[in-house]
């Protein structure tokens, strides 16, 4: 039933506000969030990264009609807002049938614009995670490096050590991808499903970074 509420609700905010491009901007980031619902968290209750989830098992209706509301821009000529930019990028990600597929020059192209609009240590942190699909590891290593003592007090800080650690893993610096891990364990606070003795990395970390 809540669908359905939700639907409506944002039919009634774009009738009442329909020169404002956020109202249809933060009902499509939600639609495509949950569209990847039942994919994100695995049988046993662990985080799926966007790159490994079972993208047959993305809702399509509602994706269909995250697009639509993406693609709804009003016809103002302002620029798009914070909502609007995190939904495109939302659908550039659910575009995509896999993820080597990803469109990711539009997907850093979108995250310039939301750091320019809301510059945040988090969204520049999402930011770098886009830009090792398009210009290598080394290139976002050095982007995360820089966002080290901006972070060091938000609660998601763990995701930069383990974003961190990702990228120094697929620069082949072992040792210092392993003490990155084990950071970033000890900020998460909780037994992740990931360790840092393994060569997988922490899914808030991969093709998405903390927004998985």
């Amino acid at each position: 039933m809540a669908r359905p509420r939700r639907g409506r609700s944002g039919r009634l905010l774009r009738a009442l506000m329909p020169e404002d491009g956020e109202v249809a901007g933060l009902p499509a980031l939600m639609l495509l969030t949950e569209a990847r619902r039942g994919a994100r968290v695995s049988a046993g209750g662990e985080l799926v990264a966007l790159d490994e989830q079972d993208r047959a098992a993305w809702d399509a209706a509602l994706i269909a009609e995250g697009h639509r509301l993406v693609r709804e821009r009003p016809a103002t000529g302002t620029p798009p807002g914070r909502y609007q930019i995190l939904a495109a990028i939302n659908a550039v990600h659910t575009s995509a049938r896999h993820v080597r597929d990803t469109d990711w020059p539009q997907v850093v192209a979108l995250y310039d614009q939301l750091v320019r609009l809301a510059p945040s240590p988090i969204v520049a942190l999402n930011r770098a995670v886009a830009v090792a699909e398009l210009d290598g590891p080394e290139v976002a290593l050095a982007i995360v490096d820089r966002l080290d003592g901006d972070l060091a007090g938000y609660h998601a800080y763990h995701a930069y050590h383990g974003t961190r650690a990702d990228l120094l893993r697929q620069l082949g610096r072992g040792r210092e991808a392993g003490a990155a891990y084990d950071r970033a364990i000890e900020l998460a606070g909780t037994t992740p499903a990931w360790r840092a003795s393994s060569a997988t990395p922490p899914p808030s970390c991969r093709a998405g970074c903390a927004s998985t």
